[in-house]
């Protein structure tokens, strides 16, 4: 079992640095306005649902960079492959596995977000109604 450290350097440090500051900005957006609206500032229920649903859309830009991680990941792959003429199954489907590491941090990105939101939007009704 690879440790969370392995794992984030295996996925090239540079898109999963990427959707680290993505978690970490998603999570702060959605805190921040959840505890603005639910604090009892002046703010309509449609506007504050609305910035907690943007907070939302950073989860799913995460779920994309993610895909395209892979998507490099994969194209630098292929040149490599094809200056060397060729490559045994096993290490072909160890670089696919690699690449995979980006897309699967962005999908528990995404549904954080989705959890997150759920949750503030939720109680947000339920306050401000």
């Amino acid at each position: 079992m690879k440790t969370i450290g392995e794992l984030f350097y295996r996925g090239g440090p540079g898109f999963m640095g990427l959707l680290t500051i993505l978690l970490v900005v998603m999570v702060a957006w959605i805190v921040y306005h959840f505890v603005v609206a639910y604090s009892g500032k002046k703010m309509s229920i449609e506007k504050a649902l609305r910035k907690i649903g943007y907070g939302r859309s950073i989860g799913l830009f995460a779920l994309v960079t993610g895909f395209l991680g892979q998507l490099v990941g994969l194209t630098m792959a292929m040149n490599v492959i094809s200056k060397m003429g060729g490559v045994s199954p096993g290490i072909l489907a160890e670089g696919i596995g690699v690449t995979m590491i980006c897309v699967i941090y962005g999908i528990f990105i995404y549904l954080f977000s989705l959890l997150l939101w759920f949750i503030a939007s939720n109680i947000l009704e339920r306050k401000l109604k």
